[in-house]
């Protein structure tokens, strides 16, 4: 083989394709409305996605019944971190959809096919093995605004190689790349310090802030 051909070959083995780790459904919740099923099964199919939608879309419903659909098509149980205030508004909201949600008790120690919720603070005390769960969504997601912070590291890090991951909120700050680049990372796209050094400056003034290049504008959003 000529260096040419050598040389095209090893080009094409760096050429990234986008690759989706889902899978399709054709029926979802019936109280979805249609702009709604949409959003669900794009999320279903591309395996790990941010929902960043407004108040009032309804966030719930979506992420309840990405969580249903994934639970049904795994056989494996899916967990919800939310904040504490609405762990219990969503176990409600789910009876009123028909979809059934567990309050993770931290005394348990092993999982069944259900969706289970918790809020963020009991994370360090839950006892079972996160190799076991299929799918993982964060509700109020903006929780991963600081960088820097440890519940942020520790989300990353527990739910590193969990197949089916989902980020709602309705909060995403698009004046803050950061924020953007923290959510990247929980999805496996790419890592924080990976977005910093691809698509951003540093100012090196009193500010000490990252600025997104100008020509790397497009290709960031």
């Amino acid at each position: 083989m000529n260096q040419k051909v050598s040389y095209e070959k090893f080009l094409e083995s760096k050429i990234e394709v986008k690759q989706y780790s889902g899978f399709e459904v054709e029926v979802l919740n019936s109280s979805l409305f249609d702009f709604q099923t949409e959003i669900v099964k794009r999320a279903l199919l591309a395996g790990r996605y941010a929902i960043f939608a407004d108040t009032g879309l309804g966030k719930t419903i979506m992420q309840l019944a990405w969580a249903d659909a994934v639970v049904k098509h795994t056989g494996k149980p899916v967990l919800i971190l939310a904040p504490l205030a609405v762990s219990g508004q969503t176990i409600e909201e789910g009876k009123k959809f028909d979809i059934h949600i567990e309050k993770l008790q931290p005394s348990a120690s092993f999982w069944q096919a259900d969706i289970y919720i918790t809020n963020y603070e009991q994370l360090d005390n839950i006892n079972f093995d996160m190799f076991d769960i299929a799918g993982i969504v964060l509700d109020e997601s903006s929780i991963l605004k600081n960088f820097a912070g440890k519940t942020r590291n520790k989300i990353i890090d527990t739910f590193k190689n969990t197949p089916y991951k989902l980020a709602c909120t309705a909060t995403p700050s698009p004046n803050d790349p950061m924020e953007l680049g923290n959510h990247s990372e929980f999805l496996n796209q790419m890592l924080y310090t990976e977005m910093l050094s691809m698509f951003f400056v540093h100012d090196g003034g009193n500010t000490s802030k990252w600025k997104l290049k100008g020509h790397a504008e497009r290709d960031f959003y």
